[in-house]
């Protein structure tokens, strides 16, 4: 599989967003703005400049399309050679504008406390007064003409955006590898531009690039009261300004540079929705291998096996500073199966799941050797939104509380099965019957505070119904439900799979639940999978020692109420705490010298089942000649 760089997937963002119809209109827009920009001045200079004497304010004809001046100029001409100046100067505006903006917002992480809150409160009261007000007292301050206008218009602009960049900055600022970054003595300048700046660029591009075209409009006003550009040069506002007395006799003179104003502002901010496009969503990159490795054949098949539908293959999720919290991990799903992802609450089960989903929020970085879905690359797989549903934890973070439920399911329709918006209608409720939710026409009406706990998780799991999944990601849909209801969420999953033939990935810290529910169970941690075993082996078979404690710390209804439960000694590591040994080590009592200093692989341990360990158990443990037995073993028994 070929290696996909940060720079490489961000090209293929970009392409493809450019292939919709926003960016073609976006990208064709810009050309266009662009060849006039250059063009214009060279193939019209001497036109938009020539006084004749003899055709002084003439309205439209064939020879004059927007008419003449009060000097018998064409008025077209100007219009067109206008172009090149009012681009230059704002750009050049939004150039000191940016600039500043980053200087002042980045200056609080980097400068000493006191200083830091000068400079946000500073901006503060800035962003607070009125912006037309501050950028006509500026225009006052820096005096007519061009430089005074760009000036004024460029320093306007920094308060809101050194405002949004501090926001942006102080959630980055408090990172643990931002931390570290400090403490082994790294300058401010690389920090801002090693550790602050690459973190925040994305939305500060798309505010920039928004921002410039009311910088665009500002600029032109500034020349349309006479404060910005002076004769002999002029742009689009001074060319309004000059033709707004003859409105109503030649109206098109006066309304051409108003149009081109609000058509290259639009421009902008269709060049801005195109980048948030491109780089709202980072698709997952294929690793590079390590230096001297050669990649493992074995461990990236060409084809899947018959029945598999999902293959991961060295997946791994990783954060900035190198954290990893999903560590190279492979699994297989096959068509219709249910399978369990426990662990602790840190362990990577989450992240897991949202990179099979391609969710995983910015600035994670997904990488792997193989990711399929359905005998297709994962990357930019587009029946994902139809294919692959996704049960989150909390429903009502997952519905939106502006929006009547019916309309949020059948949006999901409308978009990616091409509906109409009574199509849609019809599905959602449909598909709210198809859960058991009574009443669904009436239901569909309402809001999602209308809807008990397990009534949202219904409409949640409605929701990934509305397409046709072959892939349901449930992650931990029973955790806020008491266990009534945590019931009849679990037999509608069920039904639902039968129904469907979906394949089910069910997420959960509740071993009861996955038993439940699932064929077979993966166990986490530390962001590895440490035991793939059938859920029958689960109770009395598991090989693990971290699955053994798992299973002891959970009471069953035949545990005696005066049997102390196995707890597990110390706390999972961070993603940055791994070292080179078994992550599980320093908890566990059969750990040896190897198991602190290499981490096992997981490997084949009888039958349908895999373990990570060096002295698993059923096995004897090294530098003992007692049989092997868990510390949680009798609490399983």
């Amino acid at each position: 599989m070929p290696h996909h760089d940060h720079d490489s997937s961000l090209r293929h963002r970009l392409g493809r967003t450019l292939r919709t119809p926003i960016g073609i209109t976006a990208l064709t827009a810009c050309l266009l703005v662009a060849l006039v920009a250059v063009l214009g001045p060279v193939l019209l200079g001497d036109r938009a400049a020539r006084i004749d004497t003899d055709a002084i304010n003439q309205g439209s004809s064939a020879a004059h399309l927007l008419g003449t001046d009060q000097l018998g100029r064409d008025i077209a001409a100007r219009v067109v050679v206008a172009t090149r100046l009012t681009l230059r100067l704002t750009l050049l505006a939004a150039v000191i504008g940016v600039g500043g903006g980053l200087l002042l917002g980045v200056a609080p992480a980097v400068v000493g406390r006191r200083l830091g809150r000068l400079i946000t409160a500073t901006v503060g009261v800035l962003v607070a007064f009125p912006g037309l007000l501050f950028l006509l007292f500026l225009a006052t301050i820096f005096g007519v003409g061009s430089t005074g206008a760009v000036l004024a218009v460029g320093l306007a602009m920094v308060p809101p955006m050194a405002r949004l960049v501090q926001n942006l900055t102080a959630s980055v600022a408090g990172s643990d590898y931002v931390a570290a970054a400090r403490i082994l003595g790294v300058g401010r300048f690389k920090l801002v531009v090693r550790h602050l700046l690459p973190n925040i660029a994305e939305p500060s591009v798309l505010f920039a690039t928004q921002a410039t075209g009311g910088i665009l409009v500002a600029f032109s006003g500034l020349s349309f009261l006479g404060l910005g550009v002076q004769p002999p040069q002029y742009d689009w506002g001074r060319l309004l300004n000059e033709q707004l007395n003859r409105i109503f006799v030649n109206p098109a003179a006066a309304l051409a540079p108003g149009a081109a104003v609000v058509l290259t502002g639009l421009m902008f901010g269709l060049a801005g929705e195109v980048l948030a496009q491109a780089g709202g969503r980072r698709a997952p990159q294929a690793p590079e291998p390590a230096r001297g490795q050669q990649p493992n054949p074995s461990e990236e098949p060409a084809t899947d096996g018959d029945g598999v539908l999902v293959r991961a293959c060295d997946l791994r999720v990783t954060f900035p500073g190198g954290r990893q919290a999903v560590r190279g991990i492979s699994l297989d799903i096959a068509r219709g199966e249910a399978v369990g992802l426990v662990g602790e609450s840190g362990s990577g089960k989450s992240l897991s799941a949202l990179a099979l989903a391609d969710l995983v929020p910015h600035p994670g970085r997904v990488t792997a050797g193989t990711l399929r879905f359905d005998g297709h690359d994962l990357w930019d797989d587009p029946r994902l939104g139809t294919e692959l549903a996704m049960v989150f934890q909390d429903p009502m973070a997952s519905l939106n509380p502006a929006l009547r439920v019916g309309r949020q399911l059948a949006e999901v329709a409308e978009v990616h099965l091409g509906a109409s918006r009574a199509q849609g209608a019809a599905r959602a409720v449909d598909r709210l019957r198809a859960v058991r939710i009574p009443a669904p026409e009436r239901r569909a009406r309402q809001r999602p505070h209308e809807y008990s706990g397990g009534m949202r998780q219904r409409a949640v799991i409605a929701m990934g119904l509305m397409g046709e999944p072959k892939l349901i990601i449930a992650d931990e849909p029973t955790t806020a439900l008491d266990v009534a209801v945590q019931e009849q969420v679990l037999d509608l999953l069920a039904e639902v799979r039968e129904d469907s033939g979906a394949a089910l990935l069910l997420i959960s810290h509740d071993l009861a639940v996955v038993a439940q529910v699932c064929e077979r169970v993966l166990v986490m941690y530390a962001g590895r999978i440490v035991e793939d075993l059938p859920v029958t082996a689960l109770l009395g078979g598991a090989a693990h020692p971290y699955t053994r404690a798992l299973v002891g710390a959970v009471p069953t209804m035949t545990t005696d109420p005066g049997t102390e439960l196995a707890t597990i000694p110390g706390r999972p590591p961070e993603p940055g705490e791994t070292g080179g040994g078994c992550p599980f080590a320093p908890r566990c009592e059969r750990a040896r010298e190897r198991c602190h200093r290499t981490a096992p692989e997981l490997s084949d341990f009888g039958p349908d089942r895999q373990v990570a360990c060096w002295f698993p158990v059923g096995t004897a443990a090294a530098g003992g000649s007692v049989a092997a037995t868990s510390y949680a073993a009798e609490a399983t028994s």
